[in-house]
C-alpha cells in the first residue's frame, strides 16, 4: 500500500526540508500546496511573496470551496506512482479531510522555536522579500488567516517532530516514523 505523509507547521518549521530528504532517500513523490500558488502567480507574472500566494488562496478557496487545493492535491498523491509520497504545506482541517479518504495517509506535525524557523526563512529566502524580513515581519506574518488553523490542524496529527536539533536528528526521526 501507498504511504502518504502530510506534513503541517508554521513556517519555516522544516516541513520541505523533510520532504525532499524522503524523496530522495525513499525515491518518494513529493507535492506542495504553494507549487499550484505558485504556478498561478507566475502565469500572471506576479511576484511570488507570502501576500500573493495567500491572496491567490483565499480566493481559489472562496471561488471554489474550501477544499479546492486539497482535491487537486489528493488527484496529484492518486496518479503518482511512487510507494512514498509526500505532502507538504497542510494548513486547514479541509485539506487532511480530502487526504484521509486515501488509503496509507498519515499526518505528522513539525514544530520549531519560532527564532530557529525566523533564521531558517532570512537564510533560505524562498519567497520575495523573506531575506530582509524582521523578526517582526514574521510574526506578523504567523498571524496571517493561512497560517492560524495550523495549530488546530497539527492536534489531528498522527506523528509530532520537534525540529530544533540538527538535520541528522530530524531524519532519524523521519526514519523511524516510515518504518512504522
Amino acid at each position: 500500500m501507498k504511504k502518504i505523509i502530510g506534513f503541517v507547521g508554521h513556517i519555516g518549521c522544516g516541513k520541505g526540508v523533510i520532504c525532499e530528504y524522503i524523496s530522495n532517500k525513499y525515491t518518494g513523490g513529493y507535492f506542495r500546496y504553494s507549487t499550484m500558488l505558485r504556478d498561478i502567480l507566475n502565469r500572471l507574472y506576479l511576484p511570488i511573496n507570502r501576500i500573493n500566494l495567500i491572496k491567490i488562496s483565499e480566493l481559489l478557496r472562496e471561488s471554489f470551496g474550501e477544499d479546492t487545493l486539497a482535491r487537486v492535491i489528493k488527484h496529484d498523491v492518486e496518479n503518482d506512482p511512487h510507494d512514498i509520497v509526500c505532502v507538504d504545506g497542510i494548513r486547514r482541517l479541509a485539506d487532511i479531510e480530502e487526504l484521509r479518504k486515501l488509503p496509507g495517509f498519515v499526518l505528522i506535525y513539525v514544530d520549531a522555536n519560532p527564532d530557529i524557523r525566523f533564521n531558517r526563512i532570512t537564510a533560505r529566502s524562498e519567497n520575495n522579500g523573506d531575506a530582509t524580513k524582521t523578526f517582526q515581519e514574521f510574526l506578523i506574518d504567523e498571524e496571517r488567516s493561512t497560517e492560524l488553523s495550523i495549530d488546530e490542524v497539527a492536534r489531528e496529527a498522527n506523528y509530532v517532530i520537534t525540529n530544533n536539533g540538527t538535520l541528522d536528528e530530524l531524519y532519524a526521526q523521519i526514519d523511524k516514523i516510515i518504518q512504522q
